[in-house]
Formats: structure tokens, sequence, C-alpha cells
């Protein structure tokens, strides 16, 4: 007779415990991670106005400034993609995610090179523990989604057909946009009503660079949110069941 503190799991041959998700769910870290850069590089290109009719700077800064932008661009449309298959749970995922992950580190070290090669730059150590932690966290998500670490488990639903990547990123683009676009309008509004309400001195234009702050804020977070939501809306219509 076997007793009960020696009987197998219910249901799991051999008394296997299963092989579930990681704990606490780390695997979805890197998808917050990736959001928050993509949110830097929205914000990146947003506070870059003031570069059009800017012909005072070296060029070796300017074009710094410019191949910057360049990168923000392609971790925003990157990172379209790899959200994508994060929302539609795709196993290809983790791979994407690594090998997008490496091509950021990357770029964060050649930028920091860069700024330390140059001496139109100046030294920051804060420059220098901004890099260590972006590394940081970047190597910390590639380790969560290693092969091995139950990842697979998290972003693979093979019992339903996930729409199309491309049209998580077309909805996730027209999201951007229109995101954008009332964050904007609705940002500057409320910055313009507590510039007023809190008496925001206008001297040089000071009233409305305030609302002006509030609108670019409202930007940034309206065109991460609006990307967001489209893909949701997207990935959350009744999926057909693959055959």
């Amino acid at each position: 007779m076997t007793s009960s503190s020696e009987q197998p799991a219910s249901g799991i041959p051999g008394g296997q415990a299963p092989i579930g998700r990681p704990g606490g769910d780390l695997s979805y870290v890197p998808v917050g991670w990736l959001i928050f850069v993509m949110a830097w590089s929205v914000y990146g290109l947003a506070s870059a106005w003031w570069l059009v009719g800017n012909s005072g700077l070296p060029d070796k800064i300017l074009y710094f400034l410019l191949g910057g932008l360049i990168a923000d661009v392609i971790i925003i449309l990157w990172g379209l993609y790899l959200l994508g298959l994060a929302f539609g749970r795709s196993a290809r995922f983790p791979r994407h995610f690594t090998v997008w992950q490496i091509a950021l580190i990357v770029w964060v070290l050649a930028r920091q090179a860069y700024v330390l090669a140059v001496p139109d730059f100046v030294f920051s150590a804060r420059s220098l523990g901004i890099t260590a932690i972006e590394i940081g966290v970047g190597l910390l998500c590639i380790y969560l989604l290693r092969h091995g670490s139950g990842a697979e488990t998290v972003y693979a639903k093979p019992e339903t057909e996930a729409p199309p990547v491309l049209v998580s990123i077309a909805a996730a683009l027209l999201g951007i946009v229109l995101g954008a676009a009332v964050g904007a309008v609705g940002g500057f509004l409320a910055g313009s009503v507590i510039a007023d309400v809190a008496q925001v001195s206008c001297f040089e234009g000071g009233c409305g660079y305030f609302a002006a702050f509030f609108g670019l804020g409202g930007l940034v977070v309206g065109a991460i949110g609006g990307g967001i939501l489209g893909v949701w809306l997207v990935h959350r219509r009744k999926r057909k069941p693959v055959a």
C-alpha cells in the first residue's frame, strides 16, 4: 500500500512536476523593457525638432545626433514587429527579441565609444552609468528568454491561429499616429489650462513653452499607448483554431 505522501501527482506520469512558466512569469519582463525602449525612442524623435534648421553644431556632434535619430526609427519599427510577435504569443518571439537586444547592446556600446573618443563631448559618469544599466537589463532579458527557461510555454499558443505579423504592425502604426495626434492635442490643451490656473508667466513665451512641454509628453504617451492598443485590439479578436 502506498501512503498519500508517496502517490504520484494526479494526471502526471511518473509523478513529475509539470513544466510550467518561469516563476512569477518573468518572461514578460522583456516585453516591458521593449515597450520602455520604444517609448524612449519616440521621445527622442519628438524632442529632436530643435535640430531643424540648426546649422551651428559641429559636424561630429550633428552626425552623432542624426545617427541617433535613425537608430530610434529602426528601434521603433523593429520593436513593432516584436510587439506583434509578443501579443500573438508567437514561439519566434524569444529568438527574434534576442537578436534585437544584441543589436541594441552593440549600438549602445558603439554610441558610448564614440562619445568617449570624440573630444567635442564631455565625459560623464552618469552617461556611463545609464549605459551600464541598459546593457545589464538587456542581458537579463536575454537570460530570461534563453532556451530551456520555459519561455516557450509563455510565447506559444499552438491551439489558435494568431493574426499575421504585418497586420499587427499596420495596426500599431495606425495606433501610434492617431495616439500621438490625440495625445499631443490633449496634452497641449491640458498644459494651457494648467498654465492659466497656475498663472504661469507668459514673459518671453514662458506659458507657451509650458503648454508645449505637456503637448510633447502627451505625444509620447499617446503614441506608445495607441500603438499598444492597436496591437491589442487586433489580437483580442476571436481566432480560428489551427487544424
